[in-house]
């Protein structure tokens, strides 16, 4: 293990290799500016076991806090919105891990309800509600309330990414293998709306910040597609740069039309959807798959904080400054 920083594309980037790990996924603390959660895996998740390690950036290198290990691959990771320290992860055993970053060890309760891989895990982020939703390579998606579970089924293929809306309550969408990105509301039965958004696989999908009706889509076809949900006979952008699939998708939360994204292509791209070159910055620090990608809650300033992981688990926070993009109204 070590940590290094070093400068990059667009401003300054601090990285941590793990050894023997492949990075899965990562997150921001919504709480501590710095500090981020990620989830990671023995043989690309093939095989092996997973470990949660929680990092925070300190002047001009990242440091190793906690780590977890869990006897299966992790493939996601969530902070929770009602306690700082706790965390769930998803893995390969088709499990919901909670960790709590205060305690040294853990986990503190294990949720078994899928019967394959639970690749995908998010905590609820509207106030008034703890939810936290999974997807899983058994083609449903499952909400966990308190000790309770429901099951949404529906999709025809793998979901890789589950979202909640940080807009409406109880309003969740999910991204599948059977080339639709579906948007769920918990309070009612079936799903709400299903949009036939690829002609290939979707691996990600993401709520714009200041729009409650945009998401995007990232998928195997290369491309990132926009969709207002009032109108989703064709996308409202197309955004085409990356040249294998994508694997991550991030709206800013301080810019409503600025998002990111990484690639089995090995970089991270910034995009402005509302421009007519909208590629604003190409990332290509990384040697290996580009798999986890976060956008800081904590600096407005800037669009700060790009993490994102690969085997053999460097993280990467990355400072790009975007000084012609104004803050939103």
């Amino acid at each position: 293990m070590g940590t290094a920083g070093d400068g990059g594309a667009g401003g300054g980037a601090a990285a941590l290799r793990l050894s023997g790990l492949h990075g899965y996924a990562a997150e921001f603390s919504p709480y501590w500016p710095g500090r981020a959660a990620c989830a990671a895996a023995q043989y690309y998740g093939i095989a092996g076991c997973g470990t949660l390690a929680v990092l925070e950036q300190k002047g001009a290198g990242i440091v190793l806090l906690r780590s977890y290990d869990w006897n299966d691959g992790l493939f996601d990771v969530t902070w929770s919105e009602n306690n700082e320290h706790v965390l769930i992860t998803s893995s390969g055993d088709g499990s919901l891990q909670v960790w709590d970053t205060a305690k040294p060890k853990g986990p503190l309760q294990v949720y078994k309800e899928h019967t394959q891989e639970a690749y995908s895990v998010d905590w609820s982020q509207t106030r008034g509600e703890q939810l936290v939703v999974s997807g899983s390579w058994d083609q449903t998606a499952k909400l966990l309330w308190g000790s309770l579970y429901c099951t949404f089924k529906g999709h025809e293929g793998v979901i890789y990414s589950t979202i909640w809306s940080p807009h409406i309550p109880g309003c969740f969408a999910s991204a599948s293998g059977d080339h639709t990105l579906r948007v769920w509301d918990v309070k009612a039965p079936g799903v709400k709306l299903v949009i036939p958004a690829h002609e290939a696989e979707i691996l990600s999908c993401d709520w714009c910040k200041y729009d409650e009706k945009l998401l995007v889509t990232g998928a195997v076809d290369c491309s990132l597609k926009g969709w207002d949900l009032r109108n989703v006979r064709q996308p409202v952008f197309v955004l085409l740069g990356h040249t294998y699939a994508i694997r991550r998708v991030k709206f800013s939360p301080f810019h409503a039309t600025l998002l990111a994204s990484c690639s089995y292509d090995f970089t991270v791209r910034f995009w402005d959807f509302s421009k007519p070159n909208p590629l604003l910055e190409t990332v290509e620090h990384h040697t290996e798959f580009t798999c986890g990608l976060d956008l800081s809650l904590h600096n407005s300033g800037q669009v700060r904080g790009v993490t994102n992981l690969h085997f053999p688990c460097l993280l990467q926070s990355v400072q790009l400054r975007l000084d012609s993009i104004s803050d939103p109204e």
